[in-house]
């Protein structure tokens, strides 16, 4: 079916950070993992992207320069850049490498996404590409070793707008690391990489509150899920992605096709009963065309409301859906819906959870 476009600002496209390109997989690169869910589906991506090539810790500044850079020449720093906006500065690639600082902005330096004393500060861990980005180094410091997750109470927040602070997922309330949305999903998808390219490799890792040695816990995992899908895969992850193989040999299955993450960790992680009654839908496809599928977890019978709104606050969907108890999907048609950026949202006995939704 052929849908009219519905015009949408340029400048939302990039705050949104919805571009897709193709990305340049091997041919025959994931034929073993073709068909298979679950557990299955994570061995056969283990088996796929481990013995990665090992490259040096000091090399890490260079390969930056290939894997990490703007359109405009500058390092990409995801805890200063605005993507759709202007950042409050630019690093310029060894010229501001730290080194030493004192302030935000002063320089860039590694940062261990999955901090490195989680693995015993080992190889080959330590240099993986897949989750080393170049950061401020005042940022970085302030991050430390905290885990990621979505703040409630904030105690600082960097000139982009990342946040620390107590945290306000279900399961966990230690102080939490929350970068901006449009970053979430690269995080995000990083944390899979590792939980699958250190499959059954992980044994001795120190771990942290978020992970037990590779995996994360059911918290995280769920905060990691929701992240996933608010923010899809962009341009700089697929180029990433393409740099890194040809540095490494290797790939983040988890870029190359978003929707194993949630056929190798189907549906959100279970939590005791009454601790939190409705979990975040996770949807997919997105971009969707004709229909739009989401899966929930619910420990109580009760009643779910699904909205999709425009992006100027226009409801063009409402449904409802009696709950039952545990891992429930559901479908929503989406035929006679126009193409462009919508929210969707998901309420429930007051738990409410929005996403964006791209209708292709």
């Amino acid at each position: 079916m052929m849908k009219k476009l519905l015009f949408v600002p340029l400048f939302l496209l990039f705050i949104l950070s919805f571009f897709y390109v193709v990305a340049q997989i091997p041919p025959g690169y994931y034929d073993n993992a073709a068909g298979l869910t679950g557990t299955p589906l994570r061995v056969a991506l283990h088996n796929i992207i481990k013995n990665h090539t090992v490259v040096s810790y000091s090399s890490l500044w260079t390969y930056f320069q290939k894997t990490d850079i703007t359109p405009n020449g500058k390092v990409w720093d995801m805890y200063s850049d605005i993507p759709g906006g202007i950042p409050p500065y630019q690093f310029t690639f060894v010229t501001d490498q730290c080194g030493s600082y004192s302030a935000e902005g002063d320089c860039y330096n590694k940062e261990h996404s999955f901090p490195s004393s989680w693995f015993n500060d080992a190889d080959p861990m330590h240099t993986d590409l897949f989750h080393i980005y170049p950061t401020d180094g005042w940022v970085n410091n302030k991050r430390g070793n905290y885990p990621y997750g979505d703040v409630g109470t904030v105690s600082w927040t960097s000139l982009n707008g990342s946040k620390l602070g107590d945290c306000n997922d279900s399961g966990y309330s230690g102080i939490v690391f929350e970068p901006i949305d449009s970053f979430k999903g690269d995080f995000a998808r990083s944390y899979f990489y590792m939980a699958v390219r250190y499959y059954t490799e992980d044994a001795g890792w120190q771990g942290s509150d978020m992970v037990i040695g590779a995996e994360p816990k059911p918290w995280a995992l769920n905060v990691l899920k929701a992240w996933n899908q608010l923010d899809p895969v962009s341009r700089k992850e697929y180029d990433r992605n393409d740099s890194i193989y040809k540095i490494q040999h290797n790939r983040n299955p988890f870029i190359d096709k978003p929707q194993w993450v949630d056929s190798v960790w189907n549906g959100p992680a279970s939590v005791p009963e009454n601790e939190y009654d409705f979990y975040k839908a996770v949807i997919y496809p997105n971009p969707a065309n004709d229909k739009i599928f989401f899966n929930y977890y619910t420990v109580k019978k009760e009643n779910v409301e699904v909205s999709v709104f425009t992006i100027n606050g226009q409801m063009i969907i409402d449904e409802n859906f009696t709950k039952e108890t545990g891992n429930i999907s559901k479908s929503i048609d989406l035929s006679g819906v126009s193409a462009g950026v919508y929210y969707i949202r998901f309420l429930t006995n007051g738990n409410s959870f929005i996403s964006k939704l791209v209708i292709e």
